[in-house]
């Protein structure tokens, strides 16, 4: 397969920038949780969510293929003197099977030396 740079998007031909991520793991069920935070979502910004078909998953997409994940949840949180300027966009999921893990993980690795992003414990 060609090189392909990684992008993640909620909306068809809007990629968007991820600002954090999360990874946890349950000690007792092993089910694997991702938390992917954006600070800001091109696709409403521009307003180009009304002619863009919303895929009702999130898709990652690098030098391997695509990866279609239907997000547990998706919260907007709002600031600003008025309580109405997006401050971040947080979107939850579950991975439970190893080989989809190895499969994001590749993915991540990719998505975070495009864009100059690095894996730090907290």
């Amino acid at each position: 397969m060609s090189a392909q740079t990684p992008s993640i998007q909620f909306f068809e031909g809007v990629p968007e920038t991820l600002s954090d991520v999360s990874l946890r793991k349950n000690r007792t069920s092993g089910i694997r949780s991702v938390l992917l935070v954006f600070q800001e979502l091109k696709s409403l910004e521009r307003f180009r969510s009304y002619t863009k078909r919303f895929t009702n998953s999130v898709r990652l997409t690098d030098e391997e293929g695509e990866i279609n994940i239907e997000p547990s949840s998706v919260q907007f949180i709002f600031g600003g003197p008025e309580g109405d300027d997006l401050k971040r966009l947080e979107c939850k999921f579950e991975i439970d099977r190893e080989d989809h893990w190895e499969r994001f993980m590749r993915f991540m690795h990719r998505y975070a030396e495009a864009n100059g992003m690095v894996y730090g414990e907290v």
